[in-house]
């Protein structure tokens, strides 16, 4: 087949990294452009464990060079700055995958949690994807929104029992993060002081990543879901365990019932006890498990907040929108011990 020319603009940071660990391997895909705000670099000087392995420069961002070169673009950035960059590549025929959070809500609920929406027609087509749960509406897609890390674990845990679960009562999400999730750039509340023996809740209910859970797993069901969602900042790196907590309405085995949703399914694995977030760790698993007392429905879900909660999820997505086989150039080992 044909190598598809493939770009990453936001090349700085996690997300960035680990898209170019999985691309310069890629089959069909080829990293033919990486660019940052900045460039005048390379990616092993922005990377140093790179050396040795991917000598790509790093240019600034120009849009009417990246759509000369490329078929297909990742946007790693901040939200309003990926949708800047969006609109100027679909305008070329570029087809973008966004890791940000510019087109995974609707307008309403995107500007009461971020800032005015600058692109409203091309958010009117972007296609949100978690595969399991959407198959393949990302084939052929101009523009996929690549789901975030907290609402991935979150919906893979909770998606099997929405037709199960009494959506009048309340459904707790505690969803526990490495420090990773908050990007590269150092603030005070990720110093290693502040991370170091401890673990803190922060954004309780109000987090906006709550608004995506609701606004999809709705769309899911074709009911109204509403939960609560507290995350926690935990002292490990990378990785993510999400557990929810709801109340059954109908008679159900619920390991039984996940084995079932998740059938033929191969990025995710039901366990037969808790996950352990190592198990995940620097691959597209997510690691599932489901238990009640009584109508008490626990539900949980590890996955690498780096991986599947963000840069392989856009590897994935990616494959399907060029109509390959999803499974390319995705890890399946995880870094253990």
């Amino acid at each position: 087949m044909k190598a598809i020319n493939v770009g990453i603009i936001g090349v700085s940071g996690y997300t960035g990294l680990e898209l170019v660990k999985m691309l310069i391997s890629h089959p069909i895909f080829n990293l033919v452009y990486c660019a940052n705000t900045e460039g005048a670099t390379t990616v092993a000087e922005l990377h140093p464990s790179l050396l040795g392995v991917c000598e790509l420069s790093v240019e600034k961002v120009e849009i009417e060079h990246a759509a000369q070169i490329c078929d297909l673009i990742f946007l790693a950035l901040p939200h309003k700055t990926a949708m800047q960059s969006a609109k100027g590549l679909l305008e070329r025929g570029v087809k973008v995958v966004d890791l940000s959070a510019d087109y995974r809500l609707n307008a309403e609920n995107y500007e009461a949690f971020y800032c005015e929406h600058e692109d409203l027609d091309n958010l009117s087509h972007a296609i949100y994807s978690i595969p399991e749960l959407h198959g393949t509406l990302a084939e052929g897609a101009k523009l996929i929104a690549n789901p975030g890390c907290h609402v991935t674990a979150s919906l893979l845990a909770l998606a099997p029992f929405l037709d199960y679960i009494d959506l009048s009562q309340p459904i707790f999400i505690d969803s526990k993060t490495g420090v990773s999730g908050a990007g590269k750039s150092p603030t005070s509340s990720v110093h290693y002081v502040s991370i170091n023996d401890n673990i803190n809740c922060y954004n309780i209910i109000k987090h906006r990543h709550a608004t995506e859970i609701e606004q999809h797993a709705s769309s899911l069901c074709n009911n109204a879901v509403k939960v609560t969602f507290v995350p926690s900042l935990v002292p490990m790196t990378r990785g993510m365990l999400a557990c929810v907590y709801a109340t059954l309405k109908t008679e159900c085995d619920p390991l039984t019932l996940m084995e079932t949703f998740y059938e033929n399914k191969p990025f995710v694995r039901v366990r037969n006890a808790p996950p352990h977030t190592k198990m995940t760790s620097g691959t597209n698993f997510a690691d599932v498990y489901a238990t009640r007392h009584g109508n008490a429905l626990v539900a949980m879900c590890a996955i690498d907040n780096l991986m599947r909660g963000a840069s392989s999820q856009a590897l994935v997505n990616a494959n399907i929108m060029m109509g390959l086989d999803e499974s390319l150039g995705i890890p399946r080992i995880a870094y253990v011990p």
